[in-house]
């Protein structure tokens, strides 16, 4: 593990860069402050980019636009890769009609709605339609009754033999410096336990998503492992991940891991990165 000074060590050594999103480029309160210089060296360096992230609660043009609106432009829709776009996927393999019931946003069901698929959200599944009900997806963990939506879930797994996928396996999401938030990974967990049927999940750490990314890099030029890396705030989904898929790694102190728990956690849970940065910030050049 070598510590970085400054993230354009890291721009200069790899030809194509991975990006958590929270805790990287972003946090609570906007964008991580001169996270801009890194893509404006990206460009002039011609590197190459992607946002692999475990958000599933919106479509990638959303994504790219809740960027766009915080002053970035240099994220467009096909520079992000979502946990999303894994599931969407599988719907196209796996579910070929009727009802996928899920948990989250009216925006997150755009992966449902692009497979020509009916979503509906749990809320509305009752008697007249539980038996047309194919898949339940857990998307976000926004724009439901957490109390009602969790019942509705559980008693349509205990009534009904559907798969059950989980867009974004985040137990928890930081709010401020000190408090995290419960995500629809951890409530998935609990559904999980209480249901003891087996889920499907997609997103970091599961090499499914790198390995992805990597595919779409290959349609169009080779490309070795080598010449990518995986930078993140989190240990047990970005750093794992990465490791296990055989990139290099950078985790970042700039959002779920603290400057003062990183070492500690490091050797709690044995998972090292390649490289430990404080941001993913180009400084300016001496």
């Amino acid at each position: 593990m070598k510590r970085i000074d400054n993230f354009k060590e890291i721009v200069d050594k790899y030809n194509v860069i991975f990006f958590d999103a929270f805790g990287v480029l972003k946090n609570y309160h906007g964008l991580v402050p001169g996270i801009e210089k890194t893509f404006e060296y990206l460009k002039e360096q011609n590197k190459e980019y992607y946002i692999v992230t475990n958000d599933a609660s919106r479509s990638p043009v959303q994504l790219a636009t809740s960027y766009h609106k915080m002053g970035l432009h240099a994220i467009s829709p096909d520079r992000i890769i979502s946990s999303g776009m894994l599931t969407k996927e599988y719907l196209y393999l796996k579910v070929y009609d009727g009802i996928v019931a899920y948990l989250g946003t009216e925006n997150s069901a755009h992966y449902i709605e692009s497979m020509g698929l009916h979503p509906m959200p749990v809320s509305e599944v009752d008697a007249s339609n539980i038996d047309k009900v194919n898949a339940l997806l857990f998307l976000d963990d926004e724009g439901f009754d957490w109390a009602t939506g969790l019942n509705t879930a559980v008693n349509l797994l205990r009534k009904r033999t559907i798969p059950a996928i989980v867009a974004n396996t985040d137990d928890a999401y930081p709010v401020t410096v000190h408090d995290v938030s419960i995500a629809i990974g951890g409530l998935a967990n609990m559904v999980e336990s209480i249901v003891e049927k087996n889920f499907i999940r997609f997103g970091k750490p599961d090499s499914q998503m790198f390995m992805f990314a990597y595919d779409l890099i290959r349609e169009y030029r080779p490309i070795s492992k080598k010449e990518i890396v995986m930078v993140g705030d989190t240990l047990h989904t970005d750093i794992l991940g990465g490791n296990k898929y055989g990139l290099d790694t950078v985790l970042v102190l700039s959002g779920n891991t603290l400057p003062q728990d990183a070492h500690t956690r490091i050797e709690a849970t044995g998972i090292v990165p390649t490289y430990i940065c404080d941001n993913a910030v180009v400084k300016d050049k001496i």
